[in-house]
């Protein structure tokens, strides 16, 4: 019974995966998952024969009510910051139960136990430092500094191998404390360091790597367990998110050993040095009116300026009112654009856009040659032309769109601070770009009402 039960959550972690991978699908999945959990969890805790449930209990109900709690405070634009975080927490199990498992096992230890606390502790406390970088990174706590910054690949297999020794002491070694806790140090500099040089584009891929590890490190969790549903569900976890990686690598032109393995250069702008160089004239939102009136084809780019200011309602109360005037609108949709991979198709149905009108970039970028504007609403890195233009640039080799090649091009943002890359934009500067600062949300909701109020004098 203990076996069939385990097998129908394996199975149903299969589906709400797979459910996943449409958003038609993806509430669907996403329930299904978390009924396969519980399940495994109930008939775990029935397993095992457990007779004092009250610690269980008690600290289920403040994990539950915690999780419910920050869920429901979460905005959008917070999701990819709660995801790096509750997979920290994920490699800090993994860390908690290899410590229980090594100091119980210490005097009776086999071969196969050996691996499991190796993998548990050495990819549990990668992922954990990594994951908090990411969230660091997310909420801006952590930032590229003016200047270059290499980190070179060797350095990263130098701190494995010497994680990998100290782990071999660790679990042969009777007193270990010392040994542990310069393992804690090493392997906590390496998830750093692995991570902390990586921005851009990147960001989704590292997202999609941690994942990945804190389910490897499941898997190593389920053998020191003996739990057929952890290794399942771990193995599950790590496949998919592996395959999401590669995925996203190849939707930028990269391969994943390439972009994880080289060496990183990030290179930042002073602000002294931008303007030295360049002068914007800053528009106001009513300057573009005349041109968005007069324009037949019109492609929306959005990015993550827009998740920020959750101006999607609004955005699509501009495109019902430039289609009602004839206009052909559509929107471009970079796969790199927000913080996760999908997020910016999901808040674009949640405003209700219609699906017929979004594109992807291979798609609609051979169309911005013939489009009268490209109308960007905080988008920077996606539509950088140093990415093909310049190969020194953080960006190079990963595939753009072509908004420069519209007739006109207004941009939307904050200020005029470079992307996530940290890489200026030459489109920034262009004659035929209209810059205009701001709030994103204030700025299409003034194009709205003058377009709209033009409308109506129009008509009397």
């Amino acid at each position: 019974m203990i076996t069939i039960a385990y097998i129908l959550s394996s199975i149903m972690f299969i589906f709400g995966v797979k459910g996943l991978s449409s958003s038609k699908t993806a509430h669907r999945g996403n329930m299904l998952a978390m009924i396969a959990m519980l399940i495994a969890i109930v008939i775990t805790l029935l397993h095992k024969k457990i007779h004092d449930f009250s610690f269980i209990i008690a600290s289920s109900f403040i994990g539950s009510t915690v999780s419910v709690i920050l869920a429901k405070k979460a905005k959008l634009t917070e999701v990819s910051r709660i995801v790096a975080f509750y997979n920290g927490l994920g490699g800090a199990v993994s860390v908690s139960v290899a410590l229980i498992e090594h100091y119980l096992t210490i005097r009776e230890i086999q071969l196969n136990i050996i691996i499991s606390i190796v993998l548990g502790l050495l990819i549990g406390m990668v992922t954990i430092t990594g994951s908090l970088v990411v969230y660091a990174k997310l909420r801006d706590f952590v930032k590229p500094a003016p200047g270059v910054c290499e980190i070179k690949h060797s350095l990263h297999l130098l701190l494995f191998i010497v994680c990998l020794v100290f782990c071999v002491i660790i679990s042969f070694s009777q007193t270990c404390g010392a040994y542990l806790l310069a393992f804690f140090v090493i392997s906590s500099a390496l998830g750093i360091l692995i991570v902390i040089p990586i921005g851009g584009a990147n960001m989704q891929v590292v997202v999609s790597l941690l994942i990945s590890y804190a389910g490897f490190a499941a898997v190593a969790t389920g053998f020191l367990l003996s739990s057929n549903i952890f290794i399942m569900s771990g193995i599950i976890i790590c496949t998919f998110c592996i395959a999401l990686a590669i995925i996203t690598c190849n939707t930028m032109n990269r391969s994943l050993p390439a972009d994880m393995l080289k060496s990183v250069k990030v290179t930042v702008l002073e602000d002294s040095d931008r303007n030295d160089h360049h002068k914007v004239i800053a528009h106001a939102p009513e300057d573009s009116i005349i041109l968005l009136e007069n324009a037949q084809s019109i492609i929306i780019v959005p990015g993550y300026g827009l998740v920020v200011a959750q101006a999607q309602e609004i955005l699509h109360d501009l495109e019902n009112v430039l289609t009602k005037r004839g206009a052909n609108v559509r929107y471009a949709l970079h796969p790199a654009a927000g913080r996760v991979p999908g997020q910016l198709p999901a808040l674009l149905k949640e405003a209700k856009v219609s699906p017929n009108l979004l594109f992807a970039t291979e798609t609609i970028n051979d169309d911005f040659q013939n489009t009268d504007v490209a109308l960007v609403i905080g988008a920077n890195d996606i539509i950088n032309p140093a990415a093909k233009n310049t190969n020194t640039c953080l960006l190079h080799d990963m595939p753009v769109l072509n908004a420069n090649k519209a007739k006109t091009v207004i941009i939307c943002k904050r200020s005029l601070s470079p992307g996530f890359s940290g890489a200026d934009s030459e489109l920034f500067y262009n004659q035929k770009t209209l810059m205009i600062f701001g709030d994103v949300k204030d700025s299409v909701t003034t194009m709205v009402k003058f377009l709209k109020a033009r409308a109506e004098e129009k008509e009397n």
